[in-house]
């Protein structure tokens, strides 16, 4: 059963997506949040395995909540809810450690499956977010020196990283297998210093083709 907070400052809204996931039999809605601040109380508290986080919040807005959840409890996922106007919070939310991203109105199913995906310790970003975030990335002239420091076959998990595939998405692209895979992600996220894919996915973002 996959534990999950919903955190929106809108009531209905978070009305809305404990109907849409409660019927789920392996999602368990264990507490609701209307801005960051209490996110973070609630996530220390309830200990969920998700969080469903909106963005724009008054108190705290879900960029800030997400670091300091991070920081507090990093065995916690977020799952940021967005808009198509908020491009700048979800380049900061992902910065801060958010491992995927939603906009409001996704099909119940395609919510359920990225919670899944996530909890599994994949990434997620919803239809257009990834391009969106991708041109509002600074772009480098020059490829930065660590990134000599890859092999041609690391270098080429990195550019299908950036382009959103998930490791099984990547193996079948390569023709290799999902741990074969893993250990190149391992090998990339240690040679290039990051924390973890979606960072290895702005990394990528921010250099020219």
């Amino acid at each position: 059963m996959i534990k999950v907070l919903l955190v929106d400052d809108q009531g209905i809204i978070r009305e809305g997506l404990r109907s849409l996931l409660q019927a789920k039999p392996d999602i368990d809605i264990v507490g609701e949040a209307e801005n960051g601040k209490m996110a973070v109380e609630k996530a220390l508290e309830l200990q969920p395995d998700l969080i469903l986080m909106d963005v724009r919040m008054p108190i705290m807005d879900g960029v800030a909540a997400t670091l300091t959840i991070r920081e507090k409890a990093p065995d916690i996922k977020v799952l940021v809810l967005t808009t198509f106007d908020d491009d700048e919070y979800i380049t900061k939310a992902m910065q801060n450690g958010a491992k995927g991203y939603l906009l409001k109105d996704t099909p119940s199913e395609e919510l359920a499956e990225a919670i899944r995906a996530v909890k599994k310790g994949y990434t997620h970003m919803g239809p257009g977010i990834f391009e969106k975030v991708s041109l509002s990335s600074p772009k480098v002239e020059t490829p930065p020196p660590q990134l000599e420091q890859l092999t041609p076959r690391e270098k080429e998990v990195l550019k299908l990283i950036a382009q959103g595939l998930n490791n099984r998405e990547i193996a079948k692209n390569l023709f290799i297998s999902e741990r074969t895979v893993k250990n190149h992600v391992n090998s990339i996220l240690s040679r290039l210093n990051l924390r973890d894919r979606t960072q290895a996915a702005i990394f990528a973002s921010s250099l020219r083709d």
